[in-house]
C-alpha cells in the first residue's frame, strides 16, 4: 500500500514537471509518454482540447499587401487620371449668418475609386470595412472645401471615418465632416430675398491629368435629411454641378458643387418692423384731429413717433452687415420715417400761419370801431374789446348750434365790411380759412400717399 502511495506522487511529479518544460518550448516526449499511461487516458481532466481564440489570423495589412506598395503615389500613377466618384448626404444646415456671409453644414462625405493595390482573394467576394487608423497607411484623395472658413472631422467618440475595400480593389472611403463656408449674399431685397449658396469640393494637389472628379450619379449623388429646417429660411432646391477651376501657377482642377437656394421668411420682419412702422406712421396722422392749439399734445406726439422710427431703423440695421447698397427694408423704414417727419412739419406750418392770422386779427381789432348794440343774427351782443387773447381769435362766447367758433369771427369781420372797408376784410377771412384747411387735406392726402407707397413696395419686392 505505500508503495503505491509513492509511485502516484512521483507519477505526478512527472507531469508538473513534463507541464513546465512545455511552456518552456522544450520536448514533450515525456508528457506524451505519460499520456500513454492507462491512469490517464481515463481521467477527463487530463485532456486539452484546441483553443480557435489563440489561433493566428492573419492580419489585414498582410491580406491587403500594405507593406509591398508605395501608397504615397496615386494608382496607376504615369497612366490616365483616376477617376474617383463623390457622393453626398447633407444632415443638417446649422447655421446662415448675414453678419459674416457664411453658412455651416454637416454633411456625409463618400469617395469611390479603384485600387488594384488593395485587391485580395476572397472566396466569398465579401468586403472588408476598417476605422481610421488604416486610412493613414493608404492613399486616399486629397480633398478640400475651397472657400471654407473653419471645418472639421468629427472625433466622438473615434474619428468618424470609414474604409471600405472590396476583393476587386474597389474603394469606399467616408466620413463626417462639418463645414462653415463663405456665401455672397445679395442683400438688396433683404428681407424679401433669394439667396443661393455652395459648397465647392476640389483636390488640392493633383490636377485633372491625375485626379478626375465628379458626382457619383449625378443630382442623384446628392441626398438630404427630410428633418433639414431653418428658422429664417425656407430650402427650396439642393442640386450639384461640375466646372473646371483655374490656377495660373499649378494648373486645372475639378471642382464639385453642392448648390441650394433659400427663400427668407417674411413673417418674423412683418412682426419685427413693418408692422411697428406702419404703426408710428398711423399714429402720426393722429395730431391732424387734435386742435392746432393744443400745442402739448401735437409736438410730443410728433418727437415720439420720429424718436420711435428713429429705433427701429437703428436696430435693424444694427444685425445687418454694413453694405454700400440700399436694401428693401431700408427702402420702407426711411420712407416711413419721411412721412412721420412731414406730420412734424406740418404741424409747423400750421402752428406758423396761425401765428400770422393773430397778428392780423389783432391789427383788424384796432382798426374796428365797436360794435356794441348791433343786433344782427349770429353777431356778438357786446363790444369787440372782449375778445379772449388766448384762444387765437376766438371771442369768449359758446357755440351756438353747432357752429365752430372760428366761423363766428368770420362773419364778424364780413359784417363789417359795411363800415370798414370791403378789401381788408375779404382778405383776413380768406386767409383764416386757408390755415385751417392744413389739416383737413393732411387727412387724406397723408393716408392716401401712404396707401399707395405700400402698394407699388410690395408689388416690386414682393
Amino acid at each position: 500500500m505505500h508503495t503505491d502511495v509513492v509511485l502516484f506522487s512521483v507519477l505526478l511529479w512527472m507531469v508538473e514537471v513534463s507541464g513546465h518544460k512545455r511552456t518552456r518550448g522544450q520536448s514533450l516526449q515525456p508528457y506524451r509518454h505519460i499520456r500513454s499511461f492507462p491512469l490517464f487516458s481515463l481521467s477527463p481532466i487530463f485532456k486539452r482540447s484546441p483553443d480557435i481564440t489563440k489561433a493566428r489570423a492573419t492580419k489585414s495589412e498582410q491580406l491587403l499587401r500594405i507593406d509591398d506598395h508605395d501608397f504615397t503615389m496615386r494608382p496607376g500613377f504615369g497612366g490616365p487620371a483616376v477617376p474617383v466618384g463623390v457622393d453626398v448626404q447633407v444632415e443638417s444646415l446649422d447655421a446662415i449668418s448675414e453678419v459674416d456671409m457664411d453658412f455651416t453644414m454637416t454633411l456625409y462625405l463618400r469617395h469611390y475609386w479603384k485600387d488594384d493595390r488593395l485587391s485580395f482573394k476572397s472566396n466569398t467576394n465579401q468586403s472588408m470595412t476598417f476605422d481610421g487608423r488604416l486610412v493613414k497607411k493608404i492613399w486616399v484623395p486629397d480633398m478640400f472645401f475651397v472657400h471654407s472658413k473653419k471645418s472639421f472631422t468629427h472625433d466622438t467618440t473615434t474619428d468618424n471615418v470609414m474604409l471600405r475595400v472590396y476583393p476587386d480593389g474597389k474603394v469606399l472611403y467616408s466620413l463626417r465632416v462639418t463645414v462653415t463656408a463663405m456665401c455672397s449674399m445679395d442683400l438688396s431685397r433683404f428681407p424679401l430675398d433669394t439667396q443661393t449658396c455652395s459648397l465647392e469640393i476640389e483636390s488640392y494637389a493633383y490636377t485633372d491629368d491625375d485626379l478626375m472628379l465628379y458626382w457619383k450619379e449625378g443630382n442623384r449623388s446628392l441626398n438630404t435629411d427630410e428633418r433639414i429646417s431653418l428658422s429664417q429660411f425656407l430650402i427650396q432646391e439642393f442640386h450639384t454641378t461640375t466646372k473646371l477651376a483655374f490656377y495660373s501657377s499649378t494648373g486645372w482642377y475639378n471642382r464639385l458643387y453642392i448648390n441650394f437656394t433659400l427663400r427668407r421668411h417674411i413673417f418674423f420682419f412683418l412682426l419685427q418692423t413693418y408692422f411697428p412702422a406702419t404703426l408710428m406712421v398711423m399714429l402720426s396722422w393722429v395730431s391732424f384731429w387734435i386742435d392746432r392749439r393744443a400745442v402739448p399734445a401735437r409736438v410730443p406726439l410728433g418727437i415720439t413717433t420720429v424718436l420711435t422710427m428713429s429705433t427701429i431703423i437703428t436696430g435693424v440695421n444694427a444685425s445687418m452687415p454694413r453694405v454700400s447698397y440700399i436694401k428693401a427694408v431700408d427702402v420702407y423704414l426711411w420712407i416711413s420715417f419721411v412721412f412721420v417727419f412731414l406730420s412734424v412739419i406740418e404741424y409747423a406750418a400750421v402752428n406758423y400761419l396761425s401765428t400770422l392770422q393773430e397778428r392780423k386779427e389783432r391789427k383788424l381789432r384796432d382798426k374796428l370801431p365797436c360794435t356794441c348794440g348791433i343786433a344782427h343774427p349770429g353777431m356778438m351782443s357786446d363790444c369787440y374789446s372782449e375778445v379772449d387773447v388766448n384762444t387765437t381769435g376766438n371771442y369768449g362766447m359758446p357755440e351756438e348750434n353747432g357752429m365752430r367758433r372760428e366761423r363766428m369771427l368770420v362773419e364778424l369781420a364780413m359784417e363789417t365790411d359795411q363800415m370798414t372797408g370791403h378789401v381788408g376784410s375779404r382778405a383776413y377771412s380768406s386767409i383764416w380759412i386757408d390755415t385751417h384747411a392744413i389739416d383737413k387735406y393732411s387727412r387724406v392726402i397723408f393716408p392716401g400717399s401712404y396707401i399707395l407707397f405700400n402698394i407699388i413696395y410690395w408689388s416690386i419686392y414682393s
